[in-house]
């Protein structure tokens, strides 16, 4: 069975809808699908009294540590962070980093950051050293808003001095390097509408750019897939079945290879269903022996706040357990706690 085929043998729906919206006070707005949500009666002066007491506790008092980081959102936590700074005089985080260790002194960091800082440490990490990973690239870019990623853009040269750009082209090469290019351009479409012509037209310069030439015209693929809304996306992959023998996801497989190959089937992935994505990320940190703690972290702390809750059904529909019950056989300790906290009741 194809890598494609596994993706989506037991996904829920056939696409994630992701304009799921509520009525509060006559006005639709979003439904919330987050995990982690504001503390009630939240006061940041006494959190961060607490967080200094279990800092400077003998031995350190993890539990509480954990207990106020795992419990207030991440407005809540900078808040805090700004009055221990203000009152103590030095920065919370390099006191939580002298006073934790390993996995749980990285996840408790992770958690301080904003959203922005976090997916620009990410990004820096990844393309930082020998080596680069291409696949948290792809992940951040294709799963952000074009809000966030100027954001991240702006945080990422306020924190490293570089424009994230001129990174992305020392770091990575050819068509893959296009590719995370015009994602960073920040200029996809975030219409809810499905234009069917479109999908139509984008469907045959699809197939006439791959199948039904020789060679690949690579960058047809990339200007469609980077700039087309989820939706819109979603109709051209059904529109692309009525003019080939085979699937899009297919397509890319047979006429691709390498890193474009990964990253345009990732782009896929993402806009027909991003739970989804994001579970198979989950089970894949998790699955065999030993973990990846590293991408448990990324993906738990940076979607805790949008759609965690989604991804958590996907993960039981797509592999008959949950994310909570992994975690419980790899993780342990403190920092098996936080994730469970981060999680959510089961």
């Amino acid at each position: 069975m194809s890598l494609f085929k596994k993706f989506f043998k037991n996904i829920i729906n056939d696409r994630d809808r992701d304009d799921d919206t509520v009525t509060v006070k006559g006005k639709p707005k979003p439904k919330y699908y987050g995990t982690v949500t504001p503390y009630p009666n939240f006061n940041a002066s006494s959190d961060a009294s607490v967080l200094q007491s279990a800092i400077e506790a003998r031995g350190v008092d993890e539990d509480v540590i954990i207990s106020v980081l795992v419990k207030r959102n991440n407005e809540q936590r900078q808040k805090i962070k700004v009055v221990y700074e203000a009152s103590k005089g030095e920065r919370l985080a390099e006191d939580l980093k002298d006073a934790l260790r390993s996995d749980l002194e990285d996840v408790s960091l992770a958690l301080l950051m904003t959203p922005a800082q976090f997916d620009a440490f990410q990004l820096r990490r990844a393309t930082k050293g020998l080596g680069t990973d291409e696949e948290i690239l792809v992940e951040i870019l294709a799963t952000r808003s074009n809000q966030e990623i100027c954001e991240i853009k702006r945080v990422f040269k306020e924190e490293y001095g570089e424009e994230l750009e001129e990174v992305i082209v020392s770091e990575t090469s050819d068509d893959f390097t296009t590719a995370l290019l015009a994602m960073l351009k920040a200029n996809k479409s975030e219409s809810m509408e499905v234009d069917m012509a479109l999908a139509q037209k984008d469907a045959e310069v699809l197939f006439e750019s791959g199948e039904n030439t020789d060679g690949v015209d690579v960058s047809a693929f990339i200007n469609i897939l980077t700039a087309r809304s989820g939706p819109q996306l979603s109709k051209t992959f059904e529109k692309y079945a009525s003019v080939s023998d085979v699937t899009l996801p297919k397509a890319l497989e047979l006429e691709l290879s390498g890193d474009i190959e990964d990253c345009l089937i990732d782009i896929v992935k993402c806009s027909w269903n991003k739970p989804a994505f994001f579970a198979e990320k989950l089970h894949l940190a998790m699955k065999g022996h030993g973990t990846c703690e590293e991408t448990l972290i990324r993906v738990l702390v940076s979607r805790s706040e949008i759609d965690l809750q989604k991804i958590l059904e996907q993960y039981r529909a797509m592999y008959n357990r949950s994310v909570q019950e992994d975690i419980l056989e790899d993780t342990d300790g403190h920092y098996q706690q936080v994730l469970l906290g981060i999680c959510g009741p089961y």
